[in-house]
Order: structure tokens, then sequence, then C-alpha cells
């Protein structure tokens, strides 16, 4: 009996400097399976619209101090990601690249419908003054904007009178 405790615990010990040795290589080789296991999905918890046929994770902005701001002072957007700005009204506002670090694209919304694309729009020179930025406007009234990253109308073959799936905001 004694010497099945002393195998035992030659194993156990063992075991234990196995793991300490080898824990790193371990825990890496976990992390990075394919596994379903060990494979952790972080879904995007934000909305999500369908433009054409893309889909787009949105930050929403529906007040007038989100829409000021709007991606001004933002350094990149995913491939897959954008803002809407949704206006209560159908609205002719103006748009402008203040404070924007990134170039964008433009698409403007009404009754679910692209009316107008401004593609690659770009960010503004550094310290140019306000009154030299150009205006962007839609050529009817409309109810929502998008901005995406510049490009992204192209890539994904986006145009004037895809619709547009608002159901998921």
């Amino acid at each position: 009996m004694s010497k099945k405790l002393i195998i035992v615990g030659i194993a156990v010990i063992i075991s234990g400097l196995f793991l300490v040795l080898f824990k790193d290589r371990l825990l890496n080789s976990e992390l990075n399976s394919k596994s379903p296991i060990t494979q952790i999905d972080f879904k995007d918890s934000r909305p999500q619209i369908r433009v054409g046929n893309a889909d787009i994770f949105i930050d929403i902005a529906d007040d007038n101090e989100e829409k000021a701001k709007g991606l001004s002072g933002r350094k990149s957007l995913k491939d897959n990601e954008g803002m809407l700005f949704v206006f209560e009204n159908t609205s002719y506002p103006s748009f402008w690249m203040k404070d924007m670090l990134i170039p964008i694209d433009i698409i403007w919304i009404v009754d679910e419908k692209i009316v107008k694309i401004d593609s690659n729009v770009p960010a503004p020179s550094p310290g140019a003054p306000d009154q030299e930025l150009p205006l962007y406007q839609p050529p009817t009234g409309i109810d929502y904007v998008l901005e995406v990253n510049a490009g992204f109308s192209e890539k994904n073959e986006i145009k004037v009178e895809d619709n547009v799936d608002l159901t998921q905001i």
C-alpha cells in the first residue's frame, strides 16, 4: 500500500512540475485554439443597420450635442461601423468636417432610401480656418445621415436608390 502511495505522490509531483513549467505555453495554446469551447465570441452590442448588402454597427447621434460632435476627434473606424444621425422631421442639414481626423463617405437617407452619397470626403488640413471648410448638403429633405469610412460605399457597391434597413434601431 505504501508503494502505491509513493507512486501516486510522485505522479502528483511530476504533474505539478509539468503545470508550473509549461503553464504559459498551455494557456496560450488554449487561447489561440479554434475550438468552440475555448473561443470567446464578444458580440458588438451596438445597433446594426443594413445599407444595400452591407451590415454596419452604428453609434447614434440623435440630440443636438451628439450631432454637433459627430465623428470629430475619432482617429479611426472599423470597416463595418459608422455613425447614424437621426432627424425627427425631414431636414436639410449642412455637414462639415470640423475637427475630423479621418476621411469619410456621407450617405444621405430619406424614407429608408439613399438619395445622395458624398464619397471620400477628406479630413481638413490641421489648422484650416472654419470659414474655409466646405459644406456638404443633401439634394432634398432627409431623415438620416450615415457617416462611414471613406471608400466604404465603393467597396460595398452602395449606390443612390439602395435600401437602408433601419428596423433594428
